[in-house]
């Protein structure tokens, strides 16, 4: 092999040996084994404790028995973290394979019960995840979230790594569950670069945190506030305004509360949120950063329409 190819080689050895350390290292943490899912009742298991979590109103599974079996047996990805000391399954996730050209697993459900909560469960879960991609020669993982739920931008772009590529309007239809509430389902697809820097900083417990204040000190312009009573505040127009490089888009404290609470208010958030982070995002703009606080930091690297 020429000196080119021995060093991918090396490199792709020690991005191996990096995920596979620093996934064991979050498991141990969290006290759970994770391991991948394939029978009928670890698969079923997987599936009531989604519906633990997510409580559909209408009473049936988002996932079916006979699927989650196929899928699994075609070598996607269903993985499970259980309690080192209890067996008891505490968290899941599930993925599939995109387009065989992108050489990326789209990871479609992750969560974590109640007994697992506050034990960086799902943190290990996603660094398995990663570890287990990178062994099958895969480079990227992308999934959504919901980018009103402050916590999840957070863990997402901060504590993973991982990075907005598009807005997706009402991407799943309404979904009348315990989280979602009976709203329209707008998302962000991220896409998590499995061996950039960021995100093995970020696997090694050295997320890359943004500053709300520090940001502001630069110049930056909010675009999207919270107001006294708790709504939205548009700020700088996308379009035009003052020539800043540089927005901060907020969200709400707890939209998850305010869905129950205050419904219009939550609704109000929704087309907001979609207003602005949406043209953002397709005109040009990248989201460089989250602060814990619940502010998008956008950076506008093109045109925004």
């Amino acid at each position: 092999m020429t000196p080119d190819v021995l060093a991918e080689a090396a490199l792709t050895d020690a991005v191996l040996s990096e995920a596979g350390e620093t996934a064991a290292k979050a498991a141990k943490a969290a006290g759970v084994v994770i391991r991948e899912l394939d029978t009928l009742d670890e698969l079923g298991a997987m599936i009531a404790l989604f519906d633990e979590i997510w409580a559909p109103e209408d009473g049936n599974s988002s996932l079916r028995l006979d699927l989650l079996r196929a899928m699994t047996k075609a070598g996607n990805y269903a993985a499970g973290a259980f309690d080192l000391v209890s067996g008891e399954l505490l968290g899941a996730c599930i993925g599939f394979f995109g387009p065989p050209a992108h050489a990326e697993l789209h990871s479609h459900i992750a969560g974590v019960g109640p007994a697992g909560l506050g034990r960086a469960v799902g943190f290990a879960l996603k660094l398995h995840q990663r570890s287990w991609c990178l062994r099958h020669d895969i480079r990227a993982i992308a999934w959504t979230y919901d980018p009103l739920i402050r916590r999840n931008g957070y863990f997402n772009l901060v504590k993973l790594g991982a990075r907005p590529v598009e807005y997706l309007r009402n991407f799943y239809g309404t979904m009348d569950d315990a989280i979602n509430g009976g709203t329209e389902t707008d998302r962000v697809l991220v896409r998590w670069d499995l061996c950039s820097e960021l995100v093995a900083d970020a696997s090694c417990g050295r997320p890359r945190q943004a500053s709300f204040a520090a940001e502001r000190e630069r110049g930056a312009v909010t675009a999207l506030s919270a107001g006294p009573d708790g709504l939205p505040v548009p700020g700088l127009p996308v379009a035009g305004g003052s020539g800043a490089r540089t927005l901060l888009v907020g969200v709400p404290a707890d939209i998850e509360a305010m869905r129950v609470s205050d419904p219009a208010g939550a609704a109000a958030w929704r087309a907001a949120l979609r207003d602005v982070l949406s043209p953002l995002l397709s005109g040009g703009g990248r989201v460089t950063g989250f602060d814990r606080d619940g502010w998008y930091v956008v950076s506008l690297g093109g045109d925004v329409r």
